[in-house]
């Protein structure tokens, strides 16, 4: 193995599980050029049983995406809040997205929510950016690349819910427009502990930096020192 032309099927398939496994991205992270993104954790989300999209791990994480958020603040890195949201009267979402299945009955059928309310834990503060978003990705019809390259960061650290969805298109998206994403093992939850053992693989392999919310935190911890 290791020439072209010499690779076996099980080589090639031992070689992506391992990639899936324990790949790692090789570049820093440099948190000096860092920004926060906390994805979509408002109440129809993280309040037990308020909502059919309730998301009960994104509930049990709130402690840990808190301690990143106050390493966050304590390092003076931007921090930015993204919410589903009446935005422009509900004409700007994608049309298709009326028709997933994902749209669960008592939802409004324009949208999740016209004013986003968050935990106290994770509530902006006046300083901090709160994007309305349309969609899963932060990206997609929103100011938010302007804004990070405004304040001349490179990086996004990926936090929230839901990881399948929100977050991971949030962090293709970013990818893709050439910034270092650092994506959170366990400061991000979905509705499915499969489903999010696989997104964290698929991050792992070919978009992100996957760190734990203990290894961000130390890592912003060592900006503030």
């Amino acid at each position: 193995m290791g020439q072209l032309g010499s690779y076996t099927e099980d080589d090639v398939l031992q070689l992506a599980r391992k990639t899936y496994d324990t790949g790692t991205a090789s570049f820093g992270p440099d948190l000096r050029r860092a920004a926060l993104l906390i994805i979509d954790m408002q109440d129809e989300f993280v309040r037990p049983g308020w909502a059919p999209c309730w998301v009960p791990e994104a509930t049990r994480i709130i402690p840990r995406i808190a301690a990143v958020l106050a390493a966050a603040r304590r390092a003076g890195t931007p921090v930015i809040h993204t919410a589903f949201a009446d935005t422009h009267a509900f004409r700007d979402r994608p049309k298709s997205g009326a028709f997933m299945p994902n749209r669960y009955p008592g939802e409004p059928a324009d949208g999740l929510c016209v004013t986003p309310r968050f935990p106290a834990e994770l509530t902006p503060r006046s300083e901090e950016i709160l994007i309305l978003k349309p969609s899963y990705g932060a990206f997609y019809d929103t100011p938010l690349d302007t804004i990070l390259r405004n304040l001349e960061r490179d990086t996004v650290i990926v936090t929230g819910t839901m990881t399948n969805l929100c977050c991971s298109t949030t962090a293709r998206q970013a990818y893709e427009r050439g910034y270092f994403v650092v994506f959170g093992s366990d400061v991000t939850a979905t509705n499915d502990a499969e489903i999010q053992a696989a997104e964290i693989r698929t991050q792992r392999y070919g978009f992100s930096r996957v760190l734990s919310g203990v290894e961000i935190t130390n890592l912003l911890d060592g900006l503030s020192a």
